[in-house]
């Protein structure tokens, strides 16, 4: 400040002067940006009335009729060549116009980490940093890595396994994405594959220009739903990872929060770490039906008690609620490393107030929270009773999140009651005394959430 006090007042002035022209220079370069998008609107109009002309006019001079459907394929390809190569200029020119024009400081870059265990809603919860435009959102991309690691000869242990999910995870979040390749399988060819796993569940590697045309006898695996995209170009989504403003994970591999802290501490990274918890007897309905095949065990013992509970299996999910109730109790400490960057969400919560806990999670994460989520969420939580799938993100939420508890055996209740009985009273699900109580739905089985699970 003093030295620019110091200049004389005909350098500020052209320092002023510049300042200005920049400016108008950035507004001007926005605006002949949406010319040429208008003029091309227009053009591709002209050209589109043309070609649905051209087989008529052929027909007339030939003395033949043309069927309306021949006419629509006669002008089909040139029609998708020229929509192609529009979209691809409107995608160029809009990276531009923001990169340019911008609407004001977009604020440092966030990177958020959305920890949570299988059937626990996560990928419902992900969807809400997945609408949000600004964000590059990533779903399960540790599928790959937990594929090799257990392969390996010998396997790994539950150590080793989370220093890999770590490293790898660091690198996902920094936009290398190139680290997946070692764990792809088959090996992906000039940095292409169609075997990214639900590629489909991220919005960032399904629009342009990570969607390429589509390539013929390519057998895509994992394919994007609302769009015919080509093989995915990691490059190119590596690219679209960094011009986007904010990164978001979603994972149910990573269970150990203490593993995490190199990557809290790292500098390139401003980690945000959510973790999202569910009743544990919810959690075991839900995976009794969606992993049929590996609850034969407990689902005999349930349903006709021939069958005796293995106690391996009760150690099992011992286990499983241990690890995250952990995790939990040092996040809610507050170490010093972890102070303002860990958030503990209940399922049930969101499920019974969606958008409230939505506005929650993006004030922790320092994220806006856009209108194009607000709609999301609006319409994807009031869903007709008898539109709920399985792995369906669409759903009556406050309807469902316990209609476990009307379905499950109490003897089974019990169960995880007793294995899981210091997780729960952590996380404030009560216990069920009676198979009346269990069923009884004017017995809320949640206590109150607590302002302290925020950091």
């Amino acid at each position: 400040m003093e030295i620019r006090r110091a200049l004389p007042q005909d350098v500020r002035e052209l320092l002023h002067c510049l300042k200005m022209r920049s400016k108008y220079a950035v507004l001007l370069v926005f605006v002949i940006s949406l010319i040429i998008i208008e003029k091309e609107n227009n053009f591709i109009s002209r050209v589109s009335d043309k070609l649905k002309q051209a087989p008529q006019a052929l027909a007339e001079a030939n003395g033949t009729e043309v069927s309306p459907a021949l006419a629509r394929n006669g002008s089909l390809a040139s029609l998708q060549e020229l929509d192609a190569a529009f979209s691809q200029l409107r995608s160029h020119l809009y990276n531009i116009t923001l990169q340019l024009a911008g609407d004001g400081d977009p604020g440092p870059r966030r990177h958020v980490l959305l920890m949570a265990t299988t059937r626990t809603g996560s990928s419902f919860v992900g969807e809400f940093f997945n609408q949000q435009g600004s964000i590059f959102y990533l779903f399960e991309p540790l599928w790959h890595v937990e594929k090799t690691v257990t392969f390996l000869p010998g396997g790994a242990s539950a150590v080793g396994s989370a220093l890999i999910y770590r490293d790898v995870l660091k690198q996902l979040l920094l936009c290398d994405l190139y680290i997946l390749e070692n764990f792809i399988s088959p090996v992906p060819e000039g940095h292409l594959t169609p075997f990214l796993f639900r590629r489909g569940s991220s919005h960032s590697l399904c629009e342009e220009p990570v969607c390429t045309p589509s390539t013929k006898k390519v057998f895509e695996k994992y394919y994007c739903k609302n769009r015919r995209c080509g093989p995915l170009n990691i490059t190119l989504a590596a690219e679209a990872c960094q011009r986007k403003q904010h990164v978001a994970l979603k994972t149910v591999r990573i269970r150990q929060l203490e593993f995490l802290q190199p990557l809290v501490e790292d500098p390139r990274l401003d980690l945000r770490i959510i973790q999202l918890v569910r009743d544990p007897r919810a959690v075991l309905a839900s995976r009794m039906v969606a992993f049929s095949g590996k609850y034969e065990t407990w689902k005999k013992w349930a349903s006709e008690g021939e069958a005796p509970l293995r106690e391996e299996e009760v150690q099992r999910l011992r286990g499983n609620c241990e690890s995250i109730r952990v995790s939990a109790e040092l996040g809610l400490r507050r170490p010093g490393w972890l102070r303002g960057r860990y958030m503990l969400v209940r399922y049930e919560d969101v499920a019974r107030a969606p958008l409230q806990k939505a506005r929650e999670m993006f004030r922790f994460a320092g994220l806006p929270l856009t209108p194009q989520v607000e709609e999301w969420i609006g319409k994807n939580t009031q869903a007709p009773r008898d539109g709920n799938g399985v792995y369906s993100t669409c759903k009556n939420s406050s309807e469902q999140f316990d209609k476990w508890r009307f379905g499950m055996p109490f003897k089974l209740a019990q169960v995880v009651q007793d294995a899981c009985r210091p997780a729960m009273q952590l996380f404030g699900y009560k216990l069920a005394s009676s198979p009346e109580a269990l069923a009884n739905r004017s017995f809320s089985l949640l206590e109150e959430a607590q302002p302290a699970w925020v950091t």
